[in-house]
């Protein structure tokens, strides 16, 4: 063969054909992903004679042992302390990945702190007024784990139109089977709606029968993670979001609270290390 009849592509800039006019179109690139950073603190000498602060990390610090060793949630009411505490008690603890907000009676929110199983719930009143201001350490928070008292099975009659949601009805017939095989055996399940030839409109139908529970949670990491509860006890919806936003999973889980919502008991003992290794310069004495 003469090297002449070898065909040659060409590469690199302005060898790709394109519509002109068009600006150059590039891949999206993920967003930052959540990590670890410790706290900004004041010095220690501005936050020595704050007593009501320090008794509340020393209760955490117990609380950490002891969940630890127990399994157990602890729970302190920090309402009635002084506002220069409270400022403190917040700025140790930050803002973690998770974010709860609780649509019942009463309405409430719960914000995970930096250090994992550590969890703030504020209680608000008919004015939207903090009423109840509570420090609490559990894998999950009991406003999540505690079961609705009335909560309704899933409705599986058999929609007028049928024809129009052929996979729906099926999947509504699984989910309260296996709810049911939940509450009497404790066997979790899941659905990946992902993998199901779903319509828009399925989806839809689906999620007017399951209704909304109360709950509803957002986990910030790698991407964003949504959990909601519905109106039957142990049916969650749980959609996973890379970094771009783009929904990669879609799942209906049965079980008493996702995976995702709770903390592991390395990652509480983890916290538990990390909060003494923050609290050392300002009460060594308790730390």
């Amino acid at each position: 063969m003469n090297i002449n009849d070898i065909p040659v592509r060409v590469m690199g800039p302005g060898s790709q054909q394109s519509k002109l006019g068009e600006p150059p179109s590039y891949i999206d690139m993920p967003s930052d992903m959540a990590r670890y950073d410790p706290p900004l603190m004041p010095g220690p000498d501005e936050v020595r004679h704050l007593a009501g602060a320090r008794e509340a990390m020393q209760w955490l610090q117990a609380a950490l042992t002891q969940c630890d060793a127990t399994r157990q949630r602890q729970l302190a009411d920090l309402t009635q302390i002084d506002e220069d505490s409270r400022k403190l008690v917040n700025q140790i603890l930050g803002e973690g990945e998770v974010s709860i907000s609780y649509d019942g009676t009463p309405r409430a929110q719960v914000q995970e702190s930096v250090l994992a199983g550590i969890w703030r719930t504020f209680y608000f009143d008919d004015e939207d007024q903090i009423a109840i201001d509570l420090l609490e350490v559990a894998d999950v928070p009991h406003i999540v784990s505690a079961r609705l008292e009335r909560a309704q099975p899933i409705d599986t009659t058999e929609p007028t139109s049928a024809a129009d949601v052929p996979n729906a009805m099926p999947i509504l017939v699984e989910l309260e089977d296996r709810r049911l095989d939940y509450e009497q055996n404790g066997k979790t399940h899941s659905i990946n709606l992902t993998l199901l030839p779903l319509s828009q409109s399925e989806l839809e139908f689906i999620d007017m029968r399951l209704g909304r529970g109360p709950v509803d949670v957002l986990s910030r990491a790698y991407g964003k993670c949504e959990v909601i509860s519905t109106k039957s006890a142990n049916v969650w919806w749980v959609r996973y979001f890379n970094s771009m936003g783009t929904l990669i999973l879609n799942t209906l889980e049965v079980t008493d609270v996702p995976q995702v919502v709770v903390a592991a008991s390395e990652d509480i003992r983890d916290s538990s290390s990390r909060l003494n290794e923050i609290l050392q310069p300002y009460w060594p004495d308790s730390a």
